[in-house]
């Protein structure tokens, strides 16, 4: 397990969960990340700004209108492009995010070191799915 007690514990009282990059199609992991964390209880808020309904919820174009419109948003899931992480940490961070976490093959080290300096913990090059049912597993959540 390559998580902290506190990445854990940031986790298990999470209750919503941006997804960025969130895809309308069912075989993108982004979909199937999202429809998992879903059916683990999480109320997922898909950003994308090119779709209104991705998963039969409402869609945004960013994190700040999903914030304004849906409320705290406490985990980011960011599937995007390395190089284009740094905007949706800079909205994370004035959202109030606990967590940044960029997927499988997303890294970007200034944008974390940002976002660390604002307190917010970051897990880079980590599927969220995978953890998850890992900590489950061992009973963690």
């Amino acid at each position: 397990m390559l998580l902290d007690p506190q990445t854990i514990e940031i986790i298990k009282d999470a209750k919503t969960i941006a997804v960025v990059g969130c895809s309308p199609k069912s075989y993108r992991d982004s979909n199937s990340v999202a429809r998992y964390l879903m059916e683990q209880g999480y109320a997922v808020v898909p950003i994308n700004p090119k779709h209104d309904m991705i998963l039969g919820v409402r869609c945004y174009a960013d994190l700040l209108s999903a914030r304004e419109a849906e409320g705290p948003i406490d985990i980011v899931d960011i599937f995007r492009a390395s190089d284009l992480v740094p905007p949706h940490v800079k909205e994370s961070i004035e959202i109030g995010a606990k967590l940044i976490w960029m997927q499988l093959g997303v890294i970007n080290e200034e944008a974390a070191l940002e976002a660390r300096s604002a307190g917010i913990t970051v897990v880079m090059d980590q599927c969220l799915r995978t953890l998850h049912k890992e900590l489950r597993r061992e009973r963690l959540l």
